[in-house]
């Protein structure tokens, strides 16, 4: 899989494991591992770079999230623990939280390697195919608390083909010409030719645009206009 992108962003979401306990020891600093589990039981590896480790073990105690934690590295600094939850995935969060849209973010071209809870939320970092991709988690999370892009830079430019098109923007282009979006009237939606290809209207709209730039860009002399 491809990553174009590394990009860093703050979640706002009160709701997220650990910001209880960033928010009852603010000095500590605390950087978080997922471990992929079966269920909606994820539990935590979490590594204290700064702060009380007592008054954390008191933080997590008084968490309602947290089943129980043992710490890993008993001897060595920093201190890590391996933290079980107490609630499910579905259960951390409010009623009206789309549980599903956040799996969803899982399944996307996307590595979220650096995690660390805030008093207000998460600032992670990692990698992406693609803006669009990127896209998604920010109009994700700005639906579900805010999201504030920090950072953003480009890893490599993505493989392109003779026609100076990704393979993404030419599965696009070829899609919406099937099914008539360039007609004229109009066969297709925008909507209709996303969900043939089961991506969101925003991110068909980007790589129609890029793809229409890209074999402009490669067909077309500029310089005789």
């Amino acid at each position: 899989m491809f990553m174009a992108l590394r990009a860093t962003y703050e979640i706002t979401c009160e709701h997220l494991p650990f910001v209880s306990v960033a928010a009852s020891v603010p000095e500590a600093t605390l950087s978080v591992q997922l471990v992929p589990s079966q269920d909606e039981y994820t539990s935590f590896v979490v590594t204290v770079t700064e702060g009380p480790v007592s008054a954390l073990k008191d933080a997590f105690e008084d968490a309602p999230f947290v089943a129980g934690y043992t710490r890993l590295n008993k001897s060595a600094d920093p201190p890590r623990y391996k933290v079980l939850p107490d609630l499910s995935m579905s259960d951390q969060f409010p009623a009206d939280f789309d549980v599903g849209g956040l799996k969803a973010l899982a399944d996307t071209d996307s590595l979220v390697d650096e995690i660390q809870a805030t008093t207000t939320g998460w600032i992670q970092s990692g990698q992406f195919a693609d803006r669009e991709t990127l896209a998604e988690f920010q109009m994700f999370w700005e639906r579900h608390g805010g999201f504030d892009l920090r950072r953003i830079e480009s890893t490599s430019r993505p493989q392109a083909g003779a026609d100076g098109l990704t393979d993404r923007q030419r599965e696009a282009l070829l899609a919406a010409a099937e099914m008539g979006y360039f007609d004229v009237p109009r066969d297709a939606s925008l909507a209709d030719v996303a969900a043939d290809l089961d991506i969101s209207a925003s991110s068909l709209s980007e790589r129609l645009r890029r793809g229409q730039l890209a074999l402009i860009e490669t067909h077309l002399d500029r310089s005789e206009t």
